[in-house]
């Protein structure tokens, strides 16, 4: 296997950091649009309070969906520089180009087929890990399945808790609240999203013969791709924030409240489940249960559609972004 020369190996875990950047700005929607949308926080305020949640995460969560990035989608064996930069190229590349529309599609999912498409193309399909591959995928319909039930859950629950309370008292305390299930909702966005960037950091040293031993996750890898998403989630993405918070449906602090709560549980389970699952697909999910629990006509199902359609797309193009960045370097 070929070893990259000391600065090769800086640049390319600079891009691996650049991408996590990218999924933090990306992906800031899926932490404070609810906040945002309901007035419980200005925008500079809940960038800030999303950024310290998602950069403590790795203090309350293990490192299981970074070991299964690592070493459960493609083997790690046949891992080389040139698939984690093909795996990085599409995932950016999509990324930026779902940015730029404003539609919030998952940066887990490019990440994951890009390393798919740039593994494939240098070894076959023998090179695929099924089983870490298989609940990847069925997570791209269950996260946001149960992200919906979860916050119509917690409608019907605080709507039976709350019943002997006025509107205004309601609203006061749910306002209170919502800063507690927006700092939930960062906590798992930090535990997952951050951790699929660990898992190719350590993969690419790993490849390099530079881990000494079996797979792990070194603590500078673990602190570094922390950092980058926090800072990435301080840059916000506006657009998105716009989409996710107000187009979907039109959300009270309560409704709030409840989609965030739905979100963080489902994020919680995956994290401990070592599955790397889509933020955005889970409180996506749970917006439309919480706007759904209204009247079905509360929700604008055109916008959850086009975001559903990203949702089947992302996958297989990032997977073909990649493979064809690595078909160029190989032809280079």
């Amino acid at each position: 296997m070929t070893h990259l020369a000391l600065p090769w190996l800086v640049a390319l875990i600079g891009v691996a950091l650049l991408f996590d950047l990218l999924n933090g700005l990306h992906d800031a929607a899926n932490s404070i649009a609810t906040v945002v949308s309901t007035r419980v926080l200005p925008p500079h305020l809940a960038v800030l309070w999303a950024s310290f949640f998602n950069f403590v995460a790795f203090l309350v969560f293990g490192l299981h969906v970074a070991t299964t990035v690592g070493k459960g989608i493609i083997a790690p064996d046949l891992v080389d520089a040139s698939v984690i930069f093909a795996a990085l190229v599409g995932a950016i590349g999509w990324n930026l180009f779902t940015w730029g529309l404003g539609l919030p599609s998952s940066s887990s999912h490019a990440l994951i087929g890009g390393l798919i498409g740039a593994g494939v193309s240098r070894a076959g399909w023998h090179a695929v890990v099924w089983g870490g591959v298989g609940k990847t995928v069925a997570a791209i319909f269950l996260s946001p399945a149960l992200g919906l039930v979860l916050a119509l859950a917690m409608v019907l629950a605080t709507s039976w808790g709350f019943r002997r309370c006025t509107p205004a008292a309601a609203d006061r305390r749910f306002r209170r609240l919502q800063l507690l299930s927006a700092a939930a909702y960062s906590l798992g966005h930090g535990g997952n999203d951050a951790q699929k960037t660990m898992g190719i950091i350590a993969v690419l040293l790993y490849s390099q013969g530079l881990l000494h031993g079996a797979f792990h996750v070194p603590l500078w890898v673990v602190m570094a791709c922390q950092a980058a998403m926090a800072v990435g989630t301080l840059a916000g993405g506006w657009r998105i924030v716009h989409t996710m918070g107000s187009k979907i449906t039109r959300l009270t602090p309560a409704q709030g409240f409840c989609a965030e709560t739905g979100g963080a549980l489902t994020l919680f389970m995956a994290n401990l489940g070592g599955i790397p699952v889509s933020t955005t697909h889970t409180i996506t999910g749970a917006i439309v249960g919480v706007g759904s629990a209204r009247r079905l006509s509360a929700v604008r199902w055109p916008v959850a559609g086009r975001i559903v359609i990203a949702w089947f797309v992302t996958l297989p193009a990032a997977a073909l972004l990649s493979a064809a960045t690595y078909g160029l370097m190989r032809l280079v």
